[in-house]
């Protein structure tokens, strides 16, 4: 896969509908090996593919500086936990597994209000949907969940007064994965997986026809 002709907006859109329920790759590989990129392209590329495939990894990463730095701060933990949740949420297969379990639960105790929580219809025209489908998570939009967990997360940080404790962790994390994504010599198991990526994204696209 020519990551060089990988926009960032293209990048973007791939982490929000590529599944995360995968495993994080392990810990041997994640540090294997490490070079200097020879130009500016290939560090361009070589930054595009590592996000990409390390990306459980590096969320993982980036929940552990948060919590390393409010570790005497139960509050501020939450609080970055609630943060997570809401960009997990920005994820589709991330809402979709989290509203089926939710609703699978609920079903046990309530067959009623389970259907209620159901994502409403897309309407088919000709054979296929009308319009892209939009998620939905306990029966409503996912963006009504996603401002909710955001604003008590706001409120949690302003709370615990961790504001600038906060930013200073989050620049740290997010300063260890660009380090680490610039440096970390792809493999080729991550070039196998972009070429399975590529092949499933083909195949999806010639199903829906």
């Amino acid at each position: 896969m020519d990551w060089s002709a990988v926009t960032a907006e293209d990048l973007v859109d791939a982490l929000r509908e590529v599944d995360w329920s995968t495993p994080p790759r392990p810990v041997p590989e994640f540090f294997s090996r490490f070079t200097v990129p020879r130009s500016y392209s290939k560090w361009t590329s070589r930054l595009k593919c590592n996000l990409y495939y390390y990306r459980t990894n590096y969320f993982i990463l980036i929940m552990i500086i948060l919590g390393v730095g409010f570790i005497w701060k139960p509050l501020a933990i939450l609080a970055a936990f609630m943060t997570g949740i809401s960009i997990a949420f920005l994820n589709d297969s991330f809402a979709v597994t989290f509203n089926e379990k939710v609703t699978r639960t609920v079903r046990q105790f309530s067959p009623h209000l389970a259907a209620k929580m159901r994502p409403p219809i897309t309407p088919v025209l000709r054979g296929r949907p009308s319009s892209k489908r939009s998620i939905h998570i306990c029966g409503r939009p996912r963006w009504l969940f996603v401002l909710l967990f955001s604003a008590v997360s706001c409120m949690l940080w302003l709370t615990s007064c961790s504001l600038l404790t906060v930013l200073w962790a989050l620049l740290i994390a997010l300063f260890a994965t660009l380090l680490h994504a610039s440096f970390r010599t792809p493999n080729l198991k991550a070039r196998l997986n972009t070429f399975r990526e590529e092949f499933r994204a083909v195949w999806r696209n010639y199903s829906e026809l």
